[in-house]
């Protein structure tokens, strides 16, 4: 028989870079808010919504991007 949709996106097949999960799990923890990340060949881009968690969220850049362990540049965007 056929599996559903639900079925077939239920499974754990689509993998995000770990870079991903260390910027959503930074922003849940530091600033209670989710955010899109986008991963491009040479930066990583962090939608948030409004410009006042943007501005906080641009002071610690060079902290998130020791946390990611990555030499991407890491840009953000206000959706």
């Amino acid at each position: 028989m056929a599996d559903s949709l639900a079925d077939i996106l239920a499974k754990d097949r689509f993998n995000e870079p770990p870079e991903v999960k260390v910027i959503k799990d930074y922003l849940h923890t530091h600033f209670q808010a989710d955010c899109v990340v986008t991963v491009n060949p040479r930066q990583i881009i962090v939608g948030v919504k409004g410009a006042s968690l943007a501005g906080a969220l641009r002071v610690r850049l060079h902290e998130l991007q020791a946390l990611c362990q990555t030499q991407k540049r890491l840009v953000i965007r206000i959706n």
